[in-house]
């Protein structure tokens, strides 16, 4: 009996808890989540590997996702003021942390899949480039310029997870995560509700901190906000916040989609078309973007004429290793490889 229970001792006690991990995902999805939620199995990926015994299929999505390369760097690029000197600003970092914490309220609320949304919503920005939507426009300009194709920040992310991460391997996500990434704007709307939740809260999300951080910057000034707007939605953000994810999560429920109100959705619109006008293509902030412009495509020119700059091996046609270059680079990174460029270096 002694023997015996010795030998219960030295057994691996996780793979107590492994052995019947997934049927009791499976189990306990059947039983909560909505009918209209994603299941966490089978897993979907373009390269079968074996499972992990105690993470659905999204957790490991998310966790590869964090743990990777590109994600580390969105600490250090531009979400709407470029190397601003203030410490409370937002990065391309802290605004997907925001979009998944919403996003992950939402999909509790609706009974959808909780670790799909949040692999959606951390991987949804991992293709931007450096100087947030000004570096995009310029580096697209670029492109377009030397080659006819475009550059859009999500299909970028979405070449990042499936070829550049891991020394080209790409990091082999489920088909459910790839589709929420790339989807996450354009004209295409993603195939799960859970990725059709970040696509929205993504807006969400960035109109209310980008208020806040224009606020903090002198951009704008309380008076400026559209009165109607403000009144309906309220006058803090997490009170507009607050009030545009109750109306998305009922408004959502009945429709078995993910939807708005109409009056609410409506607001947020004029909300967003009214920050266009003031804050991103705003008259205080336009020489900064112009010299963020300057700075990507000076950078891309060079390239393109000296090769060997890159220190990347020759896996694709130059402008696209370029191109794959200047939109892994950081803020400040970019800033120092123009500085390199432009500023000639003193004889020894």
């Amino acid at each position: 009996m002694g023997g015996h229970a010795a030998d219960l001792a030295f057994e691996p006690a996780a793979d107590l808890v492994a052995a019947g991990f997934e049927e009791r995902i499976r189990d306990w999805e059947s039983e909560h989540l909505s009918p209209l939620a994603t299941p966490s199995y089978p897993p979907g990926r373009e390269r079968e590997e074996p499972p992990c015994r105690l993470r659905t299929p999204f957790q490991r999505d998310r966790d590869r996702i964090v743990h990777a390369k590109a994600f580390r760097r969105l600490k250090h690029k531009t979400q709407v003021f470029i190397a601003p000197e203030g410490d409370h600003y937002r990065t391309r970092l802290t605004h997907t942390i925001e979009t998944c914490g919403i996003s992950r309220t939402v999909a509790r609320a609706l009974r959808l899949n909780e670790d799909l949304t949040e692999a959606v919503g951390l991987g949804h920005d991992l293709g931007h480039p450096p100087f947030g939507h000004t570096g995009e426009e310029a580096l697209d300009a670029a492109l377009h310029e030397r080659t006819g194709r475009r550059f859009h920040h999500n299909q970028h992310s979405l070449r990042v997870v499936e070829v550049l991460e891991r020394e080209g391997e790409g990091l082999n996500l489920t088909e459910p995560v790839r589709d929420g990434i790339l989807r996450h704007t354009g004209p295409d709307v993603p195939a799960t509700l859970e990725a059709r939740i970040v696509r929205l809260v993504d807006r969400i999300a960035y109109i209310n901190h980008d208020i806040d951080d224009a606020l903090r910057a002198g951009v704008l000034d309380e008076r400026d906000l559209p009165h109607d707007e403000i009144e309906l939605l309220g006058g803090t953000g997490s009170a507009r916040i607050d009030a545009l994810v109750h109306d998305l999560v009922e408004h959502s429920e009945r429709a078995g989609d993910i939807v708005q109100g109409e009056e609410v959705g409506a607001a947020m619109a004029r909300l967003r078309k009214f920050m266009f006008e003031h804050v991103y293509l705003g008259e205080g902030i336009r020489p900064e973007h112009e010299r963020a412009r300057q700075v990507v495509r000076a950078l891309f020119d060079h390239y393109m004429e000296h090769p060997e700059a890159i220190p990347t091996d020759d896996y694709a046609d130059l402008a696209t290793r370029v191109t794959d270059y200047i939109a892994g680079m950081t803020d400040r990174f970019c800033i120092v490889a123009f500085k390199e460029i432009a500023v000639p270096r003193e004889s020894p």
